[in-house]
C-alpha cells in the first residue's frame, strides 16, 4: 500500500516539474510570464489571518517567507492532484499507465485556477478580470494539459524500472 503512495508522490513531483519546465521554456522563448508562486505564499500567508480572497493579491501587503510556500505549495498540490489519480484508478494504471487518466486529471485540475485561485486572487471567476481573460484561460488550459501529459509521462518512466 505505501508503494501506491509512494509512487504517486513521484508522479505528481515529476508531472509540476515538467509542467514548471514548459513555463520556464515558454519564458525563454516568448518572454511569456507565468504565475509568480510568491503570490501562492502570499494568499496562503494571509488564509492564516483569515483572509481568502483579495482585490489584487499583487497589492495585498508581503507575509514572511512567501515564496518558499508557495513554491512548495505548488509541488504539494501537484503530489495531491497525482494522489487523486492514483485513488481512481489505481496501482494498475500506476504499473502500466495509459494517457487518457492522465490528461484528464490534467484537465480537471483546471479547476483549482479558474474557480478557486484566480478569483481568490481578484483575478475574476475564470481570469475575467484579466487583461485578456481568453489568452489567460488558454494558457491555464494548456499548462493543466502539460500538467496531464507530464503525470503520464513520469508514470511511464517509473513504471520501466
Amino acid at each position: 500500500m505505501h508503494e501506491i503512495w509512494l509512487r504517486a508522490v513521484a508522479v505528481g513531483l515529476g508531472a509540476t516539474f515538467l509542467m514548471d519546465a514548459w513555463a520556464l521554456l515558454l519564458k525563454h522563448l516568448y518572454d511569456a510570464k507565468g504565475l509568480d508562486y510568491r503570490f501562492v505564499g502570499r494568499w496562503i500567508g494571509h488564509m492564516t489571518r483569515g483572509q481568502f480572497s483579495h482585490a489584487d493579491i499583487r497589492k495585498a501587503p508581503a507575509t514572511p517567507h512567501e515564496a518558499a510556500i508557495g513554491w512548495a505549495a505548488h509541488y504539494a498540490i501537484g503530489v495531491l492532484f497525482a494522489a487523486g489519480l492514483a485513488a481512481v484508478w489505481g496501482q494498475s494504471w500506476l504499473e502500466s499507465p495509459t494517457l487518457l487518466p492522465a490528461l484528464a486529471t490534467g484537465i480537471v485540475t483546471l479547476a483549482a485556477p479558474l474557480f478557486v485561485m484566480q478569483p481568490a486572487f481578484g483575478f475574476g471567476f475564470a481570469s475575467s478580470r484579466s487583461p485578456n481573460p481568453a489568452k489567460a484561460r488558454a494558457r491555464s488550459f494548456i499548462t493543466h494539459t502539460i500538467f496531464g501529459l507530464g503525470l503520464f509521462v513520469t508514470a511511464k518512466a517509473l513504471a520501466s524500472f
